[in-house]
């Protein structure tokens, strides 16, 4: 098994980040929104509000995995606290998959969290993302229903997202 590590990425990389989760979502997925799986590849839309990293394969440079971390200054509409980090689109190919990369970058957004001196790390989830519910929880995050709420998607189906907190140790 090869190593990878976790860095920023390059404005080059948005059309390999958005293969690579969209391929990550329709692998695991079925009935995303067509709209949704149009914004699954083009993270560069993105750019403004969040910062995006990815995890490089050391030893063929290939993009493995990736996370979009909510830049400070952001609130997602007042939804996210002055103290809280926010991160979405975390995403592992499903190449990539047993490699540990999902669990390194949500660490990952943790470790950003305790630089910027956050007290929470905040993400949501759609309900049939059981797999990520999983490993969220082992991770110590925990739902938060009173933080959830419905959407309602441009072809008019709604969908539910869950929130999900890991509190941080002051």
């Amino acid at each position: 098994m090869t190593s990878f590590r976790i860095r920023p990425a390059a404005d080059t990389e948005y059309p390999a980040i958005g293969a690579l989760t969209h391929a990550a979502y329709t692998h695991d997925y079925d009935d995303l929104p067509e709209n949704y799986r149009r914004e699954l590849k083009h993270p560069e839309a993105l750019a403004d509000t969040f910062t995006f990293f990815v995890a490089e394969d050391t030893a063929t440079g290939a993009l493995i995995g990736t996370v979009a971390i909510l830049k400070p200054g952001h609130d997602m509409h007042g939804e996210i606290g002055p103290d809280e980090l926010y991160f979405r689109l975390l995403a592992t190919h499903p190449d990539a998959r047993g490699r540990g990369v999902g669990i390194a970058l949500t660490e990952f957004a943790v470790e950003q969290a305790l630089a910027r001196g956050a007290r929470a790390v905040v993400l949501n989830s759609g309900p049939d993302m059981l797999g990520a519910h999983a490993l969220y929880r082992k991770l110590g995050f925990s739902r938060r229903s009173e933080r959830e709420g419905v959407i309602e998607l441009p072809d008019g189906r709604t969908l539910e997202l869950l929130t999900f907190v890991r509190d941080l140790a002051a």
